[in-house]
């Protein structure tokens, strides 16, 4: 019990009848929604004293949000704060469900008859009820946010079928404080950068003002000083205590939305009752003349107010909300102790990597071309198929448009398929993902580029936290088909330094579920890619395919041989399949990307030797590895990323669990950034290193680390 809950019956029988001008029955609907709401606050804290909860993060103080869920339609995409509850609520009345309730304490229990994420997480969210769930605390769904808003008319502009309305409008709520975080403050200059070039961007923004972060507080004003003045971003203000005011304003924003399809930006005051979590200790931090007056502005009390004026007696108001107390302990003890996540292959089940035949069965079909190829003019050849065989693919990026890319990979492609779906963005790599993220849950198929690999890590969460993890938190009913195209890797000729020059891809192989492709050959890039696109449409697959920029129009494996052009492939290549050069039986070198040339000049002067191109750097080719390195008996593992956090670290240990008991070494590159010009190549892997390597593996000494 809290004061908040103890002092309500009194509280109301000291309040005014106030006149609601609505709908008196909406008045009970939403009331009910407030109430449980609360009541699951509340039972969630009952049930952590009894070990059978898991998670205090309420909504108490905010159940004013219940409003911009009665201002909306039920088939509105919604992509919800952590303090949703009676949103999440209205939305199931709306929708015809009596089980809102239960699906919250579920999430509570971590019950894997949970709705959503079956345990493994409490989040607001169910697939009938078009709200996606979220797990963001910082507003990293924002950007996806923005891309469903973008895709509801590019779906329509490309005749492909989408799992929302054609008039539908997008929601999304977050706090005032993570309104200041770079994915907010990205996320909507993207919306307005779209909108002001006369795009449709339907989505409304509703910033939960409670005025506090944790313990950090928002200063007065704030929001309305950032917000209120933005040039396309319609402002609207609502006391989100007073449930008639958050109505009517909630109604005016989302019909501005609806009517002109343009974005909004809706300020709903909330107070934060209860304190952040069940574990805060709110008077550490804030006064009790402040814990007081909060209270005072409780929306249960100022719904309660309306009941009044609409005829009901201090008592009724009373026994409803001790009706639903009730009911939520109820529901509170059934679910305690439900079967929770019991295994880790129940538990990642949602990550798997893509089913073969599935991936198999959605290859586009590959143009015949007479013509050898460079790895560039493959990869370009390889997105055009794609765009042919699939209308809802989309090609977008900085630069890929008009200009066909910094390298030229993407030339042509817009002149071929019209600007709907060859275009440029912005320049902002977290728009750029989220964008993809809205687009592969709106029933499009997003192929982003990222210009630089460098340049993925200022954006990387929108891989990590929002793109890989919602099949795991939504049971794969949802799921955000993607194949991000990275140009990276080093060894660029007159053109280096870091930022061009990156080989740090330790921050995509820990992100569980995602497959990373890293073809060095044209035919292999072209069979890739198509994989890639194919287990994006079949299994929603998150695919990131990394591109050697040195290799890009590499035309030869020795000066003027042309050895490194290949026809345009006929046949597939199998996700997490490698490849193997000749039949030495001395010695393996396993490798990708820039070292493949290197090591098959390396075998062309070391006699003894065969070359594995795992291509695949998730999943790794367990078993090509496990064969190759068995042949010989002896692995040299030739890694152009670091020493630390490279690709290496887990060939090794991949051998090491599978009981491999040969020799094994490793060449990489340098722990350190790439400088500018030739010294770069004094941290890169280099031939010479590999060269040196081999031999001393095949005289039985062991490399130096």
């Amino acid at each position: 019990m809290t004061a908040v809950d103890e002092r309500f019956a009194e509280r109301v029988r000291d309040l005014k009848p106030v006149p609601w001008e609505h709908d008196p029955d909406l008045l009970m609907s939403l009331y009910d929604a407030q109430l449980g709401s609360r009541h699951a606050d509340l039972a969630a804290r009952w049930m952590q004293a009894q070990g059978t909860g898991f998670y205090t993060i309420g909504s108490a103080g905010h159940e004013g949000n219940a409003a911009v869920a009665a201002a909306l339609e039920p088939t509105d995409p919604a992509l919800l704060h952590y303090r949703s509850g009676a949103f999440y609520l209205t939305r199931a009345a709306q929708s015809g469900s009596k089980e809102g309730l239960r699906d919250i304490l579920l999430g509570v229990a971590a019950a894997t008859t949970e709705p959503i994420a079956g345990g493994r997480h409490k989040v607001f969210g169910r697939h009938e009820l078009a709200i996606i769930p979220q797990t963001s605390t910082i507003a990293s769904h924002l950007p996806r946010a923005m891309g469903v808003a973008f895709s509801l008319a590019r779906s329509a502009k490309l005749g492909v079928p989408s799992p929302w309305p054609s008039d539908a409008i997008v929601v999304t709520s977050f706090g005032d404080a993570s309104a200041n975080h770079s994915t907010a403050t990205g996320a909507i200059n993207a919306v307005l950068h779209a909108s002001y070039q006369g795009l449709p961007m339907p989505l409304l923004l509703v910033c939960e003002d409670n005025g506090i972060g944790i313990s950090v507080r928002t200063p007065d004003g704030w929001i309305r000083q950032a917000y209120g003045q933005r040039h396309g971003l319609r402002y609207f203000d609502a006391d989100g205590t007073d449930l008639d005011a958050a109505l009517s304003m909630a109604r005016e924003a989302a019909t501005f939305v609806r009517r002109n399809r343009r974005p909004a930006f809706l300020r709903l005051r909330t107070v934060r009752l209860l304190g952040h979590a069940g574990s805060d200790v709110e008077a550490a931090y804030r006064s009790p003349a402040e814990l007081a007056a909060d209270e005072e502005l409780d929306p249960l009390l100022g719904t309660a107010k309306y009941l009044l004026g609409s005829g009901f007696t201090t008592d009724e108001i009373v026994d409803l909300y001790e009706d639903k107390r009730a009911e939520a302990l109820r529901i509170a003890a059934e679910v305690a102790g439900l079967p929770q996540l019991s295994s880790p292959e129940a538990i990642a089940a949602p990550l798997r990597f893509p089913d073969r035949s599935a991936v198999a069965k959605s290859l586009p079909q590959a143009t015949k071309l007479d013509e050898r190829l460079t790895l560039s003019q493959s990869i370009n050849q390889a997105l055009s198929d794609i765009l042919a065989a699939f209308p809802e693919a989309m090609v977008f990026g900085e630069d890929v448009g008009r200009k066909g890319g910094v390298y030229g990979v993407t030339r042509g492609l817009q002149k071929s398929f019209g600007p709907a779906r060859v275009f440029d963005t912005l320049l902002d790599e977290q728009s750029i993902l989220g964008l993809a993220l809205g687009a592969g849950v709106s029933g499009l198929l997003p192929l982003p580029e990222i210009q630089y690999l460098a340049y993925l890590h200022n954006a990387e969460d929108q891989l990590r936290g929002e793109a890989a993890s919602l099949k795991f938190f939504s049971q794969e009913q949802y799921a955000n088909p993607m194949v991000l195209r990275i140009a990276g890797y080093g060894y660029q000729k007159g053109f280096g330094g870091h930022f061009h020059n990156d080989d740090a891809i330790g921050v995509l192989r820990d992100i569980p579920g995602i497959v990373i492709a890293s073809p060095s050959r044209p035919d292999d890039a072209a069979a890739m890619l198509h994989a890639c696109a194919a287990a994006a449409r079949s299994s929603g697959t998150v695919s990131v395919f990394l591109e050697p920029i040195a290799l890009y129009h590499r035309r030869d494996l020795y000066a003027g041989d042309e050895r490194w052009l290949t026809p345009y492939p006929e046949e597939p290549v199998e996700i997490g399949r490698g490849r193997t050069y000749g039949g030495g039986n001395d010695l393996t070198i396993v490798t990708f990307g820039n070292g493949l040339p290197m090591c098959l000049r390396v075998a062309d002067r070391v006699r003894g030797v065969r070359v594995l191109d795992l291509r695949w750097l998730a999943p790794l080719p367990v078993e090509d590895l496990l064969r190759e390195a068995t042949a010989t008996g002896r692995v040299l593992v030739a890694d152009e990323t670091r020493r630390s956090g490279g690709v290496s670290e887990g060939v090794l240990a991949t051998l090491i669990d599978h009981g491999f008991t040969g020799r094994m070494a490793r060449v990489t590159s340098y722990d350190s950034y790439v400088p500018l010009g030739a010294a770069a190549h004094q941290v890169l892997l280099s031939e010479q290193m590999i060269e040196t390597a081999a031999r001393e593996l095949l005289e039985g000494r062991q490399p130096p680390t």
